[in-house]
């Protein structure tokens, strides 16, 4: 039950691991050793700006080097002998300074991507994210054809070894380009994990996995990061220090057996035989002598199935408004997580703590998302909690500037509702669509996802216009489709729609009528809790 969520833990450390490889130092313009200036005119040759409501050294323009020379041997004084704010001013011809109290080296200091090439670190975070996206549509795909353990290995080994090659970066181009590769083996490897897990344990086991084991495993991992990151200032040996662990898992091959199920799908059935019988020995069960007749299966052909199109999510009014709901439901949720999660640093107080609590507040979020699944009704769970993670963000600019804790906490607050959110839409989405379109309503959902991930380093961006901002416009947006969560049908009690007729109607619809053919059910449906 615990390796194949430990393994998940490692795509904890790297989902985020950008905040601290990408962190932005503090900075200001660099000034060539040979410069003509004096003590005083060194000191006084950056200029100042208004950031954050206070005055701060710029960090992309000094005054121009060969006025402040001349004034320098002319033993003229800054502010007293020449009005500074009348200088003309200059972009960092000569580079930058970079603080090193927090961060030793990060990869914005490495190739300075500041002022002019600011929009260069979110994009690789950006890019990062289309890497999981492209990962998504094609991990399940090679499971299906190669096997669940041989795919699960690889895109550990392509996580492990992209991870390790990032190390020899000589470029922000090269550094972004695997970092792309490392994001399809991520995620690659978590869709492959959580499948084979879902099939080779029982079902008492299986609910636990699906629910409390993964999601705190994936918390377990995003805690490690600050802690490593604390210790190891420099991105590369941080990076070094988070990938060697991959090599551990290695001998997890001879340990964890391929799925049973995927080998009778492919007429292996000795193979499957074996894993079976070795299971039952293990959990002291006695197995039949004959588990398959293998004749009988072969022969037997499987029934025709109606094919279905990504058209069918969108083959009705009510269909479709499901459809386009959840799609800005998901995509709204997963700006709003990873743009709390994203921008960490910006928040007051030290970096490493704040990132360590944003890792921290998320095991609350998931049991209390267990809970509400359990005992309450979907929609109203799902609103409740989003609408709580954005109005408490839209609060934070109501919060005076000298009230840190308070704003940290409000942030915290906000995160947890968002994230309590985000781990019930699967339960949610699977619930609502039959079993013909389920799995392709849950994967266009998910790419929907994947969209926000991709957008909100973008969010997080425009803290550089304006601090507020990104938590206007993210707890705008949350509290907006937690509102409209509450005209989705409700699915808690129901069994299953088995096809079309069975869905249940939209709220909004004035000619709504009771759902045909579904009986409600004492029994709750399997709960699946995921924080990605």
């Amino acid at each position: 039950l615990c390796l194949i969520p430990m393994s998940l833990a490692f795509l904890g450390v790297f989902f985020l691991v950008f905040l601290m490889l990408g962190a932005n130092c503090l900075h200001r313009c660099a000034l060539p050793r040979g410069a003509n200036l004096s003590g005083e005119w060194r000191n006084a040759s950056i200029p100042l700006e208004e950031r954050g409501g206070r005055a701060a050294p710029s960090r992309c323009r000094r005054y121009r080097l060969a006025a402040l020379a001349n004034f320098s041997a002319l033993g003229l004084r800054p502010g007293a002998d020449v009005e500074l704010a009348a200088l003309e001013q200059e972009r960092c011809l000569d580079g930058w300074e970079y603080s090193r109290e927090l961060y030793r080296s990060t990869i914005v200091s490495e190739w300075n991507l500041v002022c002019e090439d600011d929009w260069k670190a979110p994009l690789t975070t950006s890019l990062f994210y289309v890497g999981v996206l492209v990962g998504s549509f094609v991990s399940g795909q090679l499971s299906d054809r190669f096997g669940r353990k041989s795919v699960l290995f690889s895109t550990m080994a392509v996580q492990t070894g992209f991870s390790f090659l990032q190390i020899f970066s000589t470029s922000w181009e090269m550094f972004t380009v695997l970092f792309l590769i490392v994001g399809m083996g991520q995620i690659s490897n978590y869709v492959v994990a959580f499948i084979l897990g879902t099939e080779i344990l029982g079902k008492s086991v299986r609910i636990i996995f699906s629910t409390l084991g993964v999601c705190i495993f994936f918390a377990i991992g995003y805690m490690l990061l600050p802690l490593f990151a604390y210790f190891i200032r420099d991105w590369r040996m941080l990076l070094l220090a988070l990938t060697v662990p991959g090599v551990f898992c290695v001998p997890l091959w001879w340990i964890i057996p391929e799925s049973p199920r995927w080998l009778i799908s492919q007429g292996r059935y000795k193979e499957a035989e074996v894993i079976i019988r070795k299971a039952a020995k293990i959990n002291g069960i006695p197995a039949p002598a004959v588990l398959f007749d293998t004749m009988e299966m072969q022969d037997s052909k499987p029934q025709q199935q109606q094919k279905a199109i990504l058209l069918d999510l969108f083959r009705t009014r009510n269909i479709a408004t499901i459809t386009i709901m959840s799609l800005l439901l998901w995509m709204i949720t997963s700006i709003g997580y990873f743009g709390l999660s994203l921008s960490t640093p910006n928040w007051h107080g030290n970096a490493y703590v704040n990132c360590f609590l944003s890792a921290v507040i998320e095991i609350p979020a998931y049991v209390i998302a267990w809970l509400l699944l359990r005992y309450l009704p979907r929609r109203y769970s799902i609103s409740a909690t989003l609408f709580l993670g954005g109005s408490v963000v839209l609060f934070i600019q109501l919060v005076p500037t000298d009230a840190h804790a308070l704003s940290i906490f409000l942030v915290m607050l906000g995160k947890f509702g968002i994230t309590s959110a985000f781990s019930m839409l699967y339960v949610y989405n699977a619930e609502l669509y039959p079993t013909l379109v389920r799995n392709m309503a849950v994967g266009a959902t998910s790419t929907a996802s994947r969209v926000g991930s991709i957008v909100a380093p973008y969010f997080v961006y425009l803290g550089a216009y304006d601090r507020f901002l990104p938590y206007i416009l993210m707890g705008s947006l949350t509290v907006l489709i937690g509102i409209l969560t509450l005209f989705l049908p409700e699915s808690f009690g129901n069994p299953l729609p088995e096809n079309f007729e069975q869905m249940q109607r939209v709220k909004c619809f004035r000619n709504a009528q009771k759902t045909t053919g579904v009986r409600k059910s004492k029994e709750n449906p399997k709960m699946l809790v995921t924080p990605l």
